[in-house]
């Protein structure tokens, strides 16, 4: 058990400095591990290749599957990269369908903000908050952990980045302009920005409730209408991985399915021969 346990710790060291993944990714993988072994009733270090495919086989659900063979996978290639004695082969992932990003329009995005008091304290923020998540593409985390001096000269730094990797975005001068006003009237002692009504930081839920409100979606569907805008505006698909933070590229060309859905639109819209 003591090798096992040398070997997760090695492993755990290699997410963290390596591969620089966060705390909750670490904890995933270890997690994924521990089942496992667990199901498996044996060692890692002993495991083959119906040992894994007996494992996965009990989870039917692709994503599910998919997230523990990534941590399998992951493990034993870092076994044979660092020469730990297992020559595993990667097994393949399951076909999942890809499924387009659920995003709203900059029309109801406006809609959803004219319902909003504005008058007050919660207004204001409520108002600064739907801007700020439309116009940084931020994920809700990196959001709420944002702070009064990561805003200099209309641009945004995000500090705790998924990875733990910081990112510079620019601001809309709109959105800058909403948060000052709410600062003027939030006098809570606080370098945070988002705040609920006792002065505390906000919190996912909360940030959930207040676009749920008044857009009816989740705070993710904004960064996913931040990226469908700026693809379907022409933008170019490096640029808006920058700005999404994405490690690679790979994930960001989902987005070139708006773009082509939006091309068939406009044809079936415009087109003379789109009667026949």
């Amino acid at each position: 058990m003591q090798a096992k346990s040398d070997l997760l710790v090695a492993f755990e060291e290699y997410l963290l400095i390596v591969k620089a993944l966060s705390s909750s990714s670490i904890s995933s993988y270890l997690g994924d591990l521990n089942q496992f072994e667990e199901q498996i009733d044996k060692a890692l270090t002993s495991v083959n290749s119906d040992d894994i495919f007996s494992y996965l086989a009990s989870f039917p659900n692709k994503r599910t599957l998919n997230r523990k063979l990534s941590s399998i996978n992951t493990f034993f290639h870092f076994c044979h990269e660092y020469q730990f004695d297992y020559n595993k082969t990667d097994i393949p992932m399951a076909k999942i369908p890809k499924l387009l990003p659920k995003y709203i329009s900059y029309e109801e995005i406006m809609r959803g903000l004219e319902m909003i008091d504005t008058t007050t304290l919660i207004g204001k923020r409520d108002y600064a908050l739907i801007l700020f998540l439309y116009a940084s593409g931020c994920r809700i985390s990196e959001a709420l952990s944002s702070e009064r001096k990561d805003i200099v000269d209309g641009w945004l730094k995000i500090r705790f980045a998924k990875g733990e990797k910081e990112r510079v975005v620019p601001l809309a001068s709109v959105a800058i302009e909403a948060i000052e006003e709410l600062l003027k009237v939030n006098d809570m002692r606080s370098s945070n920005i988002w705040l609920n009504y006792r002065g505390e930081a906000l919190s996912r839920i909360s940030a959930f409730k207040i676009t749920k409100k008044y857009l009816g979606v989740s705070p993710h569907v904004l960064r996913h209408s931040f990226a469908s805008a700026l693809i379907v505006g022409g933008a170019d698909l490096r640029v808006v991985q920058e700005l999404l933070g994405h490690s690679s590229l790979v994930t960001t060309q989902i987005y070139t399915h708006i773009q082509k859905q939006n091309l068939s639109d406009t044809i079936n819209s415009y087109h003379p021969l789109r009667s026949f």
